[in-house]
């Protein structure tokens, strides 16, 4: 069984009588990668600044390496670190500068090495000198990726930390999050909209809804539950013959264009429909199927489906 280093219990954050968070449960284990997903408004941003101990909890319990949050903060904190590509560092002093201040702050020994290492990590060796106001979007969350791994932490809260950054440097602090999740077991508390991030990094994904826990599965085991399928294909023969097999067999198509038909089944059907096909005299020049992803999921949440 994986030792949880973060446990939350019926945590509630109320304005008014707006519930913001309402009574939310989950544990973040070691070496684990949690998505935390949901829509605008739903509770996200509320839940992390209350595990920050920025916004004040009105209920529940907050507990890290087994410790009550409220009561053990700094301790907590010093072994903690969160990073947001919408967070930002002090703008007039260097970026060399703002890094040196965190790892004082968190009593880190071999300061000027270990920044050189996360700088080399994320290719920002050259902006060392640089002010952080004058920095692009990009570079900045670098920097802060940079700031999140600098003490070590053994959880780190990420919120959208690729959001700026180009496809290569994504791919690159993906990979590092993958390595550091199996190297040291860090435990990851993952927000983002990309649903290719989340598919591909996480263990387990908790969708939050108007404040509350909707969904908490595995990416697999989320996908599993909606059971419609996409066949398309590309027809350049025969296209009346195809029409007249799909109504004669009640399945649901549309046609993309004059050559590409789409056709809506269940995932378990999806050989029969192509057996059924091939047995005919229409001849296919594509085959796509598209299963159901996690984005389907979210937009089903969103939607209220």
């Amino acid at each position: 069984m994986s030792e949880n280093i973060l446990e939350v219990k019926n945590l509630v954050k109320k304005y008014g009588n707006f519930y913001a968070v309402n009574g939310i449960s989950f544990a973040v284990p070691k070496g684990k990668v949690i998505g935390f997903l949901g829509p605008n408004g739903a509770g996200k941003t509320t839940t992390i600044q209350m595990l920050l101990g920025i916004t004040q909890v009105n209920g529940g319990t907050i507990t890290y390496f087994g410790k009550d949050f409220s009561k053990y903060r700094v301790e907590c904190l010093q072994r903690i670190n969160f990073t947001s590509a919408f967070n930002t560092l002090l703008g007039r002093i260097s970026v060399w500068e703002n890094l040196v201040v965190f790892a004082k702050m968190y009593q880190v020994k071999n300061t000027n090495a270990k920044i050189l290492k996360l700088m080399e990590i994320f290719e920002i060796t050259e902006l060392k000198n640089e002010l952080y106001q004058n920095l692009s979007a990009g570079q900045k969350t670098r920097v802060n990726l940079v700031k999140s791994l600098i003490n070590d932490p053994e959880l780190i809260l990420m919120d959208e930390p690729t959001a700026s950054l180009d496809p290569d440097i994504a791919d690159k602090t993906l990979t590092l999050i993958e390595t550091l999740k199996h190297e040291r077991n860090l435990a990851i508390l993952y927000t983002s909209h990309n649903m290719n991030e989340i598919t591909r990094i996480c263990d387990e994904v908790i969708f939050l809804d108007h404040g509350k826990i909707v969904a908490h599965d595995t990416p697999e085991n989320l996908t599993k539950k909606i059971n419609t399928a996409v066949i398309r294909l590309q027809v350049f023969e025969n296209i009346a013959l195809l029409e007249k097999y799909l109504r004669e067999h009640s399945l649901k198509y549309s046609i993309v264009d004059t050559h590409t038909f789409e056709i809506l089944t269940s995932e378990k059907l999806i050989p029969k429909v192509l057996f059924g096909i091939s047995k005919t005299n229409i001849f296919i020049s594509d085959i796509e199927i598209q299963k159901p992803s996690l984005e389907d999921v979210f937009l089903k949440i969103a939607r209220k489906e």
